[in-house]
């Protein structure tokens, strides 16, 4: 993986607008075949990172190079890559199948391989039989995979997903997580995925750029974000529910995942429940102590002492600075 060339490579990369810096000075390798997120708040820099990379805006300052071609003011059309949109971009007045054929129609493609190919990529994101129909008469989530079928069919070098299923109610974003998947990956090319939902990218990326005010906070694994955050920033926008963070000493800020938590009649610190959220498999807990409130992920049957006591394990603490975030190492018991 360390000699591979990267297929996407940002190199100081910086947009400025007017004194607004959308994006920081940010470097970053991507490798052919990886599904690959930003992920971000509003406001992170995700989508002009993105938009960069398509070719649809321009850095100030930097260069990105698409499999070691500095790109950096080559336009669109120049570029060996497709974008699917937010809104999906599908053509209203025409068929389902004539969206996902459009690319082939521009390029010349005879009818009748046109229509084989068309044909082939509707089984291939089970839409079969639908190719008559216009996109009013689909279903989001339906819409979605025309325009993945639209991009596939292409076969760009590489794939931009602009937060696709931000449209979609919450229940059918997570019945269309692993279809994307399986429609996307196994395929040479790298896929870029735009989302401020931390679920998303946690689900489906095999890396995550995590961003804020343009800059990039940490790169790796969903589970190294999660584990070994760099900073509290990233702490913090992982997980469900948030990190606990106490102010347990001057200068040093404790970090406890709820599920790292535990009630018992003997422990460190003092608690006294507030209230329960009941979500079937588990509940959560909120607490009181002399730290500051408390949320703790146990089990539905977990049974409350009549004096609670929070207890964890010292391997599950994140210290930080309380100030600037940053991350500490190698600090002391509480």
């Amino acid at each position: 993986m360390a000699n591979q060339t990267p297929a996407i490579r940002f190199v100081n990369i910086s947009r400025h607008f007017g004194d607004v810096k959308a994006v920081d000075g940010v470097s970053l390798d991507i490798l052919d075949g990886e599904f690959f997120s930003l992920l971000g708040p509003s406001g992170s820099g995700k989508t002009t990172c993105l938009r960069m990379v398509a070719g649809f805006d321009r850095p100030s300052a930097g260069q990105i190079f698409l499999h070691g071609q500095d790109v950096s003011n080559l336009p669109p059309y120049e570029r060996d890559v497709n974008t699917v949109f937010q809104d999906y971009a599908l053509f209203p007045h025409m068929s389902v199948a004539d969206n996902v054929g459009y690319g082939l129609m521009v390029r010349g493609v005879a009818k009748g391989e046109r229509a084989r190919r068309v044909e082939e990529m509707l089984e291939l994101v089970r839409l079969p039989g639908l190719g008559k129909r216009k996109p009013s008469q689909l279903s989001g989530g339906q819409r979605q995979r025309v325009a993945l079928a639209r991009a596939l069919l292409r076969q760009p070098r590489i794939m931009l997903l602009d937060e696709p299923m931000s449209n979609l109610d919450a229940q059918l974003r997570e019945e269309l997580r692993p279809e994307l998947r399986r429609l996307v990956c196994g395929r040479e090319q790298p896929v870029i995925y735009v989302t401020h939902d931390q679920q998303e990218a946690v689900g489906m990326a095999d890396r995550i750029a995590l961003l804020d005010g343009g800059r990039m906070q940490q790169v790796g694994s969903p589970r190294e974000l999660y584990a070994d955050p760099a900073n509290r920033f990233v702490a913090a926008f992982l997980g469900r529910p948030a990190i606990n963070l106490l102010a347990v000493a001057p200068g040093r800020q404790l970090g406890l995942r709820p599920e790292h938590l535990h009630l018992a009649e003997e422990g460190p610190v003092e608690a006294r429940l507030l209230r329960r959220e009941w979500w079937g498999h588990q509940q959560l807990l909120w607490l009181d102590s002399p730290w500051g409130p408390v949320r703790v992920l146990c089990g539905p049957e977990q049974p409350l002492p009549a004096e609670p006591r929070l207890g964890w394990q010292r391997q599950h603490e994140l210290w930080f600075d309380p100030l600037s975030g940053a991350r500490l190492h190698g600090q002391g018991p509480v």
